[in-house]
């Protein structure tokens, strides 16, 4: 199968992308969480939809194999947009399907809001964040379900500006392993990934865990645009995931005709939980969106 590789210069520095495939079919570009994550895991998954079409994975500015600046200012919704129209550019994606993850959700959705772009074939939203204070309402829902010690800890740190303390990641860890990743242990690619993950771009934008959001992304809310978006959608989360079932269905709810998918037994990462299953409805809603 075929490979390329190589930076593209966008608004900030240059970002790393990976093409796998030449397929006849609609590339597809796959934007990942974080912010300030990497493709990794998401690839070791959807690589093998390489097989029917070019699939496209890059590290957003700031992360994994791009360049890092320490510009604080570079880390805002808008430049990331940029970034995005930048790359289908540079590699002559007239036509393309996307798929966001997590925070590439919101990044989807801002892209195809307010940028407008041509040859959007589809959108896959995957565990979306389209409301940021709808993540904190089930993320405060969800603490309520965890161990009182834990909740206690989690409230007072918070409550104290010690978010970096050794007794909240600890107590972090007891919601991400329900709520992020219910693999145990955690799978290779995750923990490989995160060493080249960038935790200044996280903070800036999100927040110091995921049910804390205190960036700029705090007052993200495109659940009024939504009904604009008017291409096949498909919405897919966890049964367990942080962006719950319920919210998830609200939004697939805003957008015309969109489909809905859950994963019974996966949580936030659902194409690390259940592959195969992850695979194969991804890949029959891009093959009926091909034929549109």
């Amino acid at each position: 199968m075929s490979m390329q590789e190589g930076y593209i210069e966008v608004p900030g520095g240059r970002v790393w992308y990976s093409r796998v495939g030449e397929g006849e079919n609609t590339p597809l570009i796959v934007l990942h969480g974080g912010p300030g994550n990497t493709h990794d895991p998401l690839k070791s998954t959807l690589h093998v939809l390489a097989n029917e079409r070019p699939v496209i994975f890059y590290d957003q500015l700031g992360s994994g194999n791009s360049d890092r600046p320490t510009d604080l200012t570079l880390w805002k919704t808008e430049r990331f947009v940029e970034e995005l129209a930048c790359i289908r550019q540079a590699l002559g994606l007239k036509e393309v399907h996307i798929l966001g993850h997590s925070w590439g959700t919101m990044l989807a959705a801002a892209y195809l809001v307010d940028a407008k772009p041509e040859g959007v074939q589809s959108i896959i939203f995957s565990s979306p964040c389209l409301s940021a204070e709808r993540w904190k309402h089930d993320a405060d829902r969800l603490i309520e379900q965890l161990p009182v010690d834990v909740q206690q800890t989690i409230a007072t740190h918070e409550e104290q500006g010690t978010t970096d303390s050794q007794e909240y990641q600890d107590a972090m860890k007891e919601y991400y392993k329900r709520h992020v990743c219910r693999l145990d242990p955690m799978p290779t690619v995750m923990t490989e990934s995160r060493p080249k993950a960038n935790k200044e771009v996280y903070m800036t934008m999100w927040g110091p865990s995921e049910f804390c959001p205190t960036g700029n992304l705090k007052t993200f809310d495109y659940t009024p645009k939504l009904h604009q978006i008017n291409i096949p959608s498909l919405f897919v989360c966890g049964r367990y995931d942080e962006a719950t079932p319920e919210s998830t269905g609200y939004y697939q709810s805003l957008v015309p005709n969109a489909e809905l998918h859950v994963f019974e037994n996966s949580s936030h990462v659902g194409y690390l939980e259940e592959t195969d299953e992850y695979v194969q409805v991804i890949r029959s809603f891009l093959q009926k969106a091909d034929t549109k």
